[in-house]
């Protein structure tokens, strides 16, 4: 989940910010909604997903009868990668948020959207947490990253880089892309959670895709409220993990010094993957979105 600023926790709400899922309490009719959601992504993925999110859906059985339980993908996940599945009643702060993630526990909603949203959500529900996120973690390399970022998020707190580092998230966790031997795969939580996105990141002509390097990464703005102007895309899994165990002190420094790229630049170091045409942040632009 994303983080807010916040900082006590609402009445119901354990101090480290989780709650039960209470999994009994869905309706049939949200069941139904995760349903629909999971076998139209489920049949669009095959040929667009990297193989350890593929893996990852079949080893949990995220199918099931709706709405997965918390208690038994955690049991599955704690198995596999030592991670777990925690419910939280939406955005939790970015200290309590990073904790959870350094302690292998993925703080998830246990809300889902309604039948009229199936498209689009602003905040991630239950779908895009679980769905989107939930099977990376299944791959030990991608857990031990994602471990990872979260005791680096721990440090850059006390640093003021926050901001930057959440572009690493957001450029890897939730839009990530990788080079496989079959073609460009997404492994992004954000991509594989959404019909639309999961076409435009591969197939659209608009967007760049650029090869990934950290510093670059951190210093580009990114979209939030529609399809992303550029995708950063990894050689490997490995690469992502070994960026992230670095020390980020000498990184920082120079980021301290250093303006934000423009969202759809091309610089000269860059590995250019593809060069976007831009249209359709034109054409938004032009409609006033």
């Amino acid at each position: 989940m994303a983080a807010t600023t916040d900082i006590a926790p609402p009445p119901g709400v354990r101090p480290d910010w989780t709650i039960d899922q209470h999994w009994e309490r869905y309706a049939p009719a949200e069941h139904d909604v995760w349903v629909t959601l999971y076998e139209r992504q489920a049949a669009l993925l095959p040929g667009r997903a990297c193989d350890p999110f593929l893996r990852g859906l079949d080893a949990l059985d995220l199918h099931r009868a709706g709405i997965p339980d918390f208690a038994q993908i955690s049991e599955d996940l704690r198995r596999l990668t030592g991670w777990s599945v925690v419910a939280v009643p939406g955005l939790v702060p970015d200290e309590v948020f990073f904790d959870h993630l350094a302690n292998r526990r993925f703080p998830a909603g246990q809300f889902i959207r309604r039948p009229d949203q199936l498209d689009y959500l602003q905040e991630p529900d239950v779908f895009h947490d679980v769905f989107g996120h939930v099977p990376m973690l299944t791959d030990p390399i991608f857990a031990d990253y994602m471990q990872a970022y979260g005791e680096g998020g721990l440090r850059a707190l006390g640093r003021g880089q926050l901001h930057q580092l959440a572009r690493l998230y957001w450029y890897t966790v939730e839009f990530g892309l990788m080079h496989t031997p079959a073609g460009l795969r997404i492994y992004g939580a954000g991509i594989v959670s959404s019909r639309a996105e999961s076409v435009f990141a591969l197939d659209d002509p608009s967007p760049n895709r650029l090869g990934f390097n950290l510093e670059r990464v951190m210093r580009t703005p990114y979209r939030i409220d529609d399809f992303q102007q550029v995708y950063f895309v990894v050689p490997s899994l490995r690469t992502l993990l070994d960026a992230t165990l670095q020390d980020f002190g000498g990184l920082y420094a120079r980021l301290a010094g250093a303006d934000d790229l423009a969202i759809d630049a091309i610089l000269p170091a860059d590995h250019v993957v593809t060069r976007g045409t831009q249209a359709y942040a034109a054409q938004r632009a032009l409609a006033g979105r």
